[in-house]
């Protein structure tokens, strides 16, 4: 079988490959969830770095820009600024 990471041993890869399909669908769930807000939060933390002007705002609207697209980021921009004039009214 063919390593699916370079830097991982093989016989280490198949015990994780095998604790991964032992484990049931909640603790395969818990894991991507995990994943996934870890990836974001580094993702953001870059951002930040790069741009350590934006506000918390704009540094949400330029993670949607980079990930989704500058069409969406400007489409949830706009509904924002909606939302804030009709809170203001």
């Amino acid at each position: 079988m063919r390593t699916q990471s370079r830097d991982t041993h093989p016989k280490a890869e198949a015990v994780q490959i095998e604790l991964l399909r032992r484990a049931g669908l909640s603790k395969r769930l818990a894991l991507a969830f995990s994943l996934s807000r870890t990836t974001i939060a580094l993702s953001r933390e870059a951002i930040r770095k790069r741009r350590p002007d934006l506000s918390e705002q704009d540094l949400r609207l330029e993670f949607v820009a980079l990930c989704y697209g500058e069409a969406l980021a400007r489409r949830v921009a706009a509904r924002l600024e909606r939302q804030r004039n009709q809170g203001a009214s």
